[in-house]
């Protein structure tokens, strides 16, 4: 594929790769002592930009934040492992999975907490589209993220269409 006369720029999953961590306080809790489902959001978000500005090095925005998983709770004191990479690029837009973890550093335990999946588009510094490289997967477990990111999007599309379609026929009977 190509953008304006220039080949397609190809990069690899690894390439995207991100990774933070953080120390869940008490300002970041409810009543129970428990992080925030927002405040995680808001994590995965940042997590998750890391890794397509990474990939489309160039500005990104949040398209979307198409599922979330919360799996398990976080407490006080958990130290918040956050992991992210480009599961596909398509033209302008970049899925991006993350995987949110949680170390108990007092016994020394490693939970899964959290997985999401969300959609980012790469801007110009006036906020216009601007194309992405490609995603090239290597390994069994990348192209299986790729072809799953394809039905993703196929669904999301069907999805956008369906409601287009209502819209129209909410507004013809007005």
């Amino acid at each position: 594929m190509e953008f304006s006369g220039h080949p397609r720029l190809v990069r690899n999953a690894a390439e995207s790769e991100s990774e933070m961590t953080e120390l869940v306080l008490p300002n970041d809790t409810n009543t129970l002592g428990n992080l925030l489902g927002g405040r995680l959001m808001h994590f995965i978000d940042l997590v998750g930009a890391m890794a397509a500005y990474r990939h489309g090095r160039t500005h990104v925005v949040t398209a979307s934040m198409e599922h979330i998983d919360f799996i398990a709770p976080v407490h006080v004191g958990d130290l918040l492992i956050l992991k992210s990479r480009v599961n596909r690029a398509f033209n302008t837009s970049m899925e991006v999975g993350v995987k949110v973890w949680v170390e108990n550093t007092i016994a020394g335990t490693h939970c899964h907490v959290g997985s999401a999946y969300l959609t980012f588009v790469a801007v110009d510094s006036q906020g216009r589209r601007v194309p992405v490289p490609a995603l090239r997967p290597e390994t069994e477990d990348e192209k299986r993220r790729y072809e799953d990111a394809g039905r993703r999007r196929e669904m999301r599309q069907l999805e956008l269409e369906r409601k287009r379609a209502a819209k129209a026929a909410e507004l013809a009977k007005a």
